[in-house]
C-alpha cells in the first residue's frame, strides 16, 4: 500500500466476541479467545502499513458489570497474552502502553503491564495502546480533577493543557476508528480525542475481521476528504 495518506492513528472499537461465540453455540469465553488472537494478525497488519498508533478498545470502565467470571476470563487472557507477545513486541519494535483507569485492575494485571510499558518504552515503530478499564468519560473527569490539584486557574484550561492532562497525552488524535459488530457509536472511547475522526463501521464480528478488512477501512478512509471544519479553497482559473 502507498505512503500517502495513510492514517497515523487508526483506532479499533473490538465488538462481537460474545455473540461469536453464542452464533456457534460457544461459551462467550471462546469468543474473547478468539477475539485475542485476531489482535495479534491486525496489529502485525497495522505495523506493516507503517500506522504509527493503534488504539483498541479491550475492556471499558463499564465491562467491570458484567458477570464476575466473564470479567475473570478476559483478565487472564490478557495477563496470558502480554506475557506471551512481549517478545514479538520487542522484536518488531512495538511499544505498549495502557490507557484507562488503573487503579480498578487487579494488581497482577498492573504489574505484568507495567513491566511491558517500561520494557517497550524506546521501541519506534508502531505504539499499541490498549484501552483497558476505560471510559472517555472517567478519563476526562480524572483529567479535570489533576487540573484542579495543580492549582488551574481558568485562564489555564485550554485545549492543549487539558489534552495533556489526558491518559493519551503525547499522542496524535485518531485518524479513523474502526467499530465491528455493527454496532454504530462510540460507547464511551476517545471522546475527546475523536473529534475529528473519520468512521468506519463493519457488521463483521471482531472474530472474523481480518487484514484484508482492515486495508479495506484504510482505503476507505484515503477516499475521504478532512476538511477539520474549514472550506476547500476553490482553484483558480489556472487551477492552482
Amino acid at each position: 500500500m502507498e505512503e500517502r495518506n495513510i492514517p497515523k492513528h487508526i483506532g479499533i472499537i473490538m465488538d462481537g466476541n460474545g455473540r461469536w461465540a453464542e452464533m456457534r453455540g460457544l461459551p462467550r469465553s471462546e469468543g474473547h479467545k478468539r477475539g485475542v488472537e485476531r489482535v495479534h494478525e491486525i496489529v502485525e497488519a497495522a505495523r506493516e502499513v507503517q500506522v504509527e498508533v493503534l488504539s483498541i478498545y479491550a475492556f471499558s470502565i463499564e465491562n467491570w458489570m458484567r458477570p464476575e467470571q466473564e470479567v475473570a476470563v478476559i483478565m487472564t487472557l490478557l495477563e496470558s497474552t502480554l506475557q506471551k507477545e512481549f517478545e514479538n513486541f520487542m522484536r518488531e519494535g512495538i511499544r505498549f502502553r495502557i490507557v484507562g483507569n488503573r487503579e480498578k485492575l487487579p494488581e497482577n494485571i498492573r504489574t505484568v503491564i507495567e513491566f511491558a510499558e517500561n520494557e517497550t518504552r524506546h521501541n519506534s515503530n508502531l505504539i499499541l495502546q490498549c484501552a483497558l478499564s476505560y471510559g472517555g468519560r472517567d478519563e476526562i473527569i480524572r483529567a479535570l480533577k489533576k487540573a484542579i490539584a495543580m492549582g488551574a486557574g481558568p485562564d489555564d484550561i485550554t485545549e492543549n493543557y487539558i489534552a495533556g492532562l489526558l491518559d493519551t497525552a503525547g499522542i496524535p488524535d485518531p485518524d479513523l476508528i474502526i467499530r465491528t459488530s455493527g454496532e454504530m457509536r462510540l460507547s464511551n472511547f476517545l471522546l475527546w480525542q475523536s473529534a475529528y475522526a473519520e468512521f468506519y463501521f463493519t457488521n463483521t464480528l471482531w472474530p472474523d475481521f481480518t487484514r484484508e478488512e482492515l486495508l479495506d477501512a484504510i482505503h476507505e478512509y484515503r477516499t475521504r476528504s478532512r476538511r477539520f471544519g474549514k472550506v476547500e479553497k476553490a482553484p483558480d482559473k489556472w487551477g492552482v
